[in-house]
């Protein structure tokens, strides 16, 4: 297959192209280093990207951010990257790609633990991540052209734990090799309007 991995030089996007860049020709998209440059935030960019690698057998985004603010402190301003990046940059890679993706090809979002588990100051990406998941769940009903669309909801991971783990107390992290894996499971199985738990 040819992949296009959205966020392919983070954490978790990194093991994703290892696990399946394997098999599969990997195209990997990013802010930086990568083989076509995108930012999630911008639809231009988006269908820029789209243009500039023509068609894949799949779509995986392992990309998009959000604030981490006490609900006190979160204004819409602040709760403005979650909506641009995390919900409608996923939204947008999906709705301006279908043309773009093969006959039986895929798409792969991300959405998290924080929206099942809740941690203080996480409310902005917990919002973000449940609109990600129900909007897989309506559109697999949908999807032209036998098209599947899966979510992956990762717990933090091992990687991450040093720079993040503060926020996330009590919780035991995962391997980003093991994330990775549900993201294979959505690329390369038959399933559609998943949301595939990796929390332990």
């Amino acid at each position: 297959m040819r992949i296009l991995i959205v966020g392919a030089s983070g954490t978790i996007g990194t093991k994703i192209t290892e696990a399946l860049g394997r098999k599969h020709e990997i195209i990997r998209a990013g802010r930086n280093g990568a083989d076509v440059s995108v930012d999630i935030t911008s639809p231009d960019s988006i269908a820029a990207m789209y243009e500039a690698i023509g068609c894949v057998d799949a779509v995986i985004n392992a990309s998009g951010g959000a604030n981490f603010k006490a609900i006190p402190e979160l204004t819409p301003e602040l709760n403005e990257k979650g909506i641009q990046s995390k919900l409608k940059g996923q939204v947008n890679l999906v709705l301006l790609g279908q043309e773009y993706v093969n006959d039986g090809g895929s798409f792969t979002l991300t959405t998290g633990v924080m929206m099942d588990d809740p941690i203080p100051m996480g409310a902005s990406a917990a919002m973000a991540n449940g609109g990600v998941k129900a909007f897989v769940k309506a559109a697999a009903i949908e999807m032209p052209r036998g098209i599947r669309i899966n979510c992956v909801s990762p717990n933090i991971a091992e990687e991450s734990w040093e720079r993040l783990g503060e926020k996330f107390a009590g919780f035991t992290p995962v391997p980003a090799q093991k994330v990775a894996r549900a993201y294979v499971k959505s690329a390369e199985g038959a399933q559609t309007g998943q949301n595939y738990e990796v929390y332990h």
